[in-house]
């Protein structure tokens, strides 16, 4: 017999239907806006990746996952107009970003939307003025970045030696695509200095030396020659095609990259008094704005001028008479700084590692594990003696983000001439910086199933700060290492922290006192003179350096001490909400930054939500949403 719905049971059944339909309408928005969201993030992550073949070979160990056919690409190569025409790409960036609701996106997509739209604005703010950028950089350049970069593209499958060998036959197009930008930045007044020009022209012929390419002794071509035995020796070539592939590396290296690299030392020749002396970037017009907006971009601080130079000047002032009273308290210690000395046992690099590896337990997160459980390989090798004046002390080779068990530290021997500093210098670079940083935040996101946009954005001022902050960090492991042996290691290396602290403050504040506030090199003597030095050679280097490296020692020591900042930022915050308001007592925090246990969360708590800017990393700390 068929029922009959009475008009309460309809109106109940109806009711019910319509917070159903609300429901499932709500949960689609809500749902629909995160897909369209994390097809933007995938589509932006792709583009990142493919705009350079040996950037996408770094970053990515099985191109197949992202359905990339890697052999389709090549060198960017700059076209005349594309500078000025960024900041329209970007512009249009923003706008499809802003079409989304970040009160819509689960919390994961919320806070990567807030990230890239501050660093899609920040980006923005230097792309306004187009030709102040300089991709010949003598220290960071294409010229000297270009070779390492290829010394270490890795070598997996017989491909991979193709890919290789056809990047080298793109160097000369790529390189004629700088040149068209560097005319472009003479016309705009803004060309290299020709002492800088004159760097530059040499390191193209001491790179490419003819005579090491001649006898088959040139860095590139030993390199080759031994990613290929490890290729033979695994049976994945013959030693027959070895031979092979090592005639047309030596031919292309001689017959094309050489070459390029002539012509474009001949082209800066011809460029060279287009530009003025060497000079911070306030000396020409936009300059102060264009400094702020990248002091903002390499940083990741969003702090003024005016208050930047305060944490710098508050932090260096403090150092300094911390470092006075050492030498006041301590008859030996000026003596023993002065001598250098050497107060840890012998150790191999791989040692050094080990050894921080295991010392950081109590302070910091373990590496999350993968399935295979297989230990994170690091290997150091030392800079080729050609590349020495132009590299930095060391580096650290990123791997793969979907394949971080063998990473490389690069060590610039002159740099390293002792036990302390090769020591500082390994926790820099490895534990715990930049290599126990990387695979853990990579290793997290991974397992996390976090957008993979996450990985190609570059944050300068945190990774570059976090290093600094390990390397400081490591002066600790180093006294504990010297142990009862050395009791004077623990005044001596505490002095030598705080000596390495002072001069990074310094160089720090030069750099705005060049580029924002227009000192000379006679102010940046008189600086110095008034500190007791006055060796016009080594200051002119100093002050060189500065003015063709902008924000480069800001982006360091500003970095860490935004971290320094944050530790504080989160000391308070945590404390607080532990106790009750009479029982804190706010000169407790000091006490609280070293403990273990707030460290270990402090660290657990940068590594999953960094890299980031300073800001965002704030704002999550203090609870905003």
């Amino acid at each position: 017999m068929k029922r009959i719905l009475s008009l309460k049971q309809w109106t109940a059944a109806l009711i019910l239907f319509t917070c159903f339909s609300a429901a499932t309408l709500f949960g689609y928005l809500y749902t629909h806006v995160d897909a369209r969201f994390e097809a933007f993030a995938e589509d932006f992550f792709l583009e990142e990746l493919q705009a350079n073949p040996i950037h996408f070979h770094y970053s990515v160990d099985d191109p197949s996952v992202y359905h990339i056919d890697e052999t389709q690409l090549t060198l960017p190569v700059y076209h005349a107009g594309d500078a000025a025409n960024e900041i329209y790409a970007l512009s249009l960036l923003s706008e499809k970003l802003e079409k989304y609701d970040p009160g819509r996106l689960s919390d994961e997509n919320r806070y990567l939307y807030r990230l890239l739209c501050s660093y899609i604005d920040c980006i923005k703010d230097t792309a306004a003025y187009p030709y102040f950028a300089d991709p010949l950089s003598p220290s960071s350049g294409a010229p000297s970045e270009l070779p390492i970069l290829l010394a270490e593209y890795r070598f997996d499958t017989v491909e991979d030696v193709e890919l290789y060998l056809n990047i080298l036959t793109q160097i000369p197009e790529y390189f004629d695509g700088l040149l068209v930008y560097e005319h472009e930045k003479a016309d705009a007044g803004l060309f290299m200095a020709d002492t800088t020009a004159d760097k530059v022209i040499r390191q193209c012929s001491d790179l490419m030396d003819p005579e090491q390419l001649e006898a088959n002794t040139h860095f590139l071509e030993i390199t080759f020659d031994q990613r290929l035995q490890n290729l033979t020796d695994q049976g994945i070539i013959t030693p027959e095609a070895a031979l092979s592939y090592q005639s047309r590396n030596n031919r292309l290296l001689t017959t094309v990259v050489a070459p390029a690299y002539e012509y474009l030392a001949d082209e800066l020749t011809l460029l060279k008094g287009s530009g003025g002396e060497i000079c911070g970037l306030a000396h020409y017009p936009g300059g102060r704005e264009y400094y702020t907006a990248l002091l903002h971009l390499r940083t990741g601080s969003g702090r003024g001028i005016y208050e930047i130079k305060q944490l710098l000047y508050q932090d260096l002032t403090a150092n300094y008479k911390a470092l006075r009273n050492l030498l006041e308290n301590d008859d030996t210690l000026r003596a023993e700084l002065i001598r250098g000395e050497s107060l840890l046992p012998e150790m191999s690099p791989e040692n050094v590692l080990d050894y921080l590896e295991d010392s950081i337990e109590q302070e910091y997160p373990a590496i999350p594990s993968d399935d295979s459980d297989t230990p994170i390989r690091c290997t150091v090798k030392y800079v080729d003696d050609s590349l020495e004046p132009y590299t930095a002390p060391a580096f650290y080779m990123t791997p793969p983000i979907d394949n971080v068990l063998n990473n490389t530290i690069y060590i610039n021997a002159p740099d390293t001439p002792d036990d302390l500093s090769l020591f500082t210098t390994l926790a820099h670079e490895g534990y715990p910086g930049h290599l126990y940083q990387t695979v853990y935040s990579q290793r997290f996101r991974n397992q996390a199933g976090t957008s993979p946009l996450r990985s190609v954005l570059y944050y300068g001022g945190y990774v570059e700060g976090w290093a600094m902050y390990a390397e400081f960090s490591s002066y600790d492991y180093a006294i504990a290492l010297a142990g009862n042996e050395h009791p004077e290691a623990a005044n001596y290396y505490y002095a030598c922290r705080l000596d390495r602290q002072i001069q990074l403050a310094l160089y720090s504040l030069l750099d705005i006192s060049i580029h924002y506030d227009g000192a000379s090199f006679r102010d940046v003597y008189m600086i110095f003179a008034s500190l007791g030095s006055s060796d016009t050679d080594t200051i002119a280097a100093i002050y060189s350096y500065i003015a063709e490296e902008p924000c480069n020692y800001p982006k360091y020591y500003l970095g860490y001490l935004e971290i320094t900042e944050l530790k504080k930022q989160a000391a308070k915050i945590w404390y607080n909400n532990n106790q009750t308001s009479a029982a804190r007592d706010h000169s407790a925090y000091d006490t609280i930054v070293e403990d273990p246990e707030f460290l270990y969360y402090f660290h657990s708590f940068l590594l999953e939500k960094g890299p980031a800017d300073f800001d965002t990393l704030a704002k999550v700390l203090s609870g905003a949403r």
